[in-house]
């Protein structure tokens, strides 16, 4: 780790919401006029779209699934030697995955390229004096017995809603902004709970921060196409392992309506719509705190 070029990173399964917190960073990034190296997760996947259907493909005949939770599916090395090298002197390479038309356009106009969706972009280095990087993926709190990922962050939040919120939001994110349907969701979803168990459930021991989201409503089948639960029918349980944040101190600048409490010394409850304001309250003094020491 380190403190003069710091490494924040957001881990979570897809559909666990970790888009959201992203956006609760960016709005502390901006306060902070600080110059930002942003790493997207998917860039660090080991196959184009093309390609990993054909993996998939193989892998289902020989009785096991290959998927994007899974190590042999992703360049954990890289991530881990990207994280190091940055923490070291600010340095270090990057690329895109391009996920639609819109993305295809902005970065063929950028590199002169003819790349389409689901291809990644060349690798090049990251831009020059950037304060901070941050990263939002799969796997930016992992760790394997080839790949240390979680030892190189400064700053680790996994974001991790009750397993059911977190199937409603895949199953809804899906079938409304990519072209699968609820069938094709669920099957994808089985595919990956072994690689879940082994890559993504034990990312949330390595975190600083847990913000976790339960519901106030039933969800009892998730893949019944209910609606995903408001902010307003659920808890979020923010769980801390950083000596310096005095949860207490959180919960008094929060109104009443939060209805915060502290379950424990490193466990703090409240309703689901002041998760935003938890985040600004915890967050940014840990950011300053990170940049003081560089």
């Amino acid at each position: 780790m380190s403190t003069k070029h710091p490494v924040v990173s957001v881990t979570g399964s897809s559909g666990a919401g970790t888009t959201f917190v992203k956006k609760a960073f960016e709005k502390i990034f901006d306060q902070k006029n600080l110059n930002v190296c942003v790493v997207e997760g998917d860039s660090f996947h080991k196959f184009e779209r093309a390609d990993m259907k054909i993996e998939v493909g193989k892998s289902r005949a020989a009785g096991k699934v290959l998927t994007h939770f899974a190590e042999n599916a992703n360049h954990f090395d890289k991530l881990e030697a990207l994280f190091k090298q940055y923490g070291e002197d600010g340095t270090g390479q990057k690329r895109y995955y391009i996920h639609s038309d819109e993305e295809a356009v902005e970065h063929n106009a950028r590199l002169g390229t003819e790349l389409n969706p689901g291809q990644f972009t060349p690798w090049e280095d990251i831009e020059a004096d950037t304060d901070i990087m941050f990263y939002e993926g799969l796997h930016g709190g992992v760790k394997t017995d080839n790949a240390d990922v979680a030892g190189q962050v400064d700053l680790l939040v996994g974001v991790v809603p009750a397993v059911n919120i977190e199937w409603i939001q895949k199953i809804h994110r899906d079938t409304s902004e990519r072209p699968y349907t609820p069938e094709q969701v669920t099957e994808i979803i089985l595919d990956r709970m072994q690689d879940y168990v082994e890559f993504i459930t034990p990312q949330f021991d390595n975190t600083h921060i847990n913000f976790h989201r339960i519901p106030l409503v039933d969800t009892s089948n998730p893949f019944s196409g209910q609606a995903v639960p408001s902010p307003e029918d659920s808890l979020v349980v923010t769980t801390v392992r950083i000596d310096d944040v005095d949860l207490q101190a959180v919960a008094d600048q929060l109104p009443v309506e939060a209805m915060a409490f502290l379950q424990n010394d490193t466990t703090l409850v409240y309703k689901g719509s002041f998760m935003v304001d938890v985040m600004d309250i915890m967050l940014t003094p840990i950011i300053d705190g990170l940049m003081t020491s560089k």
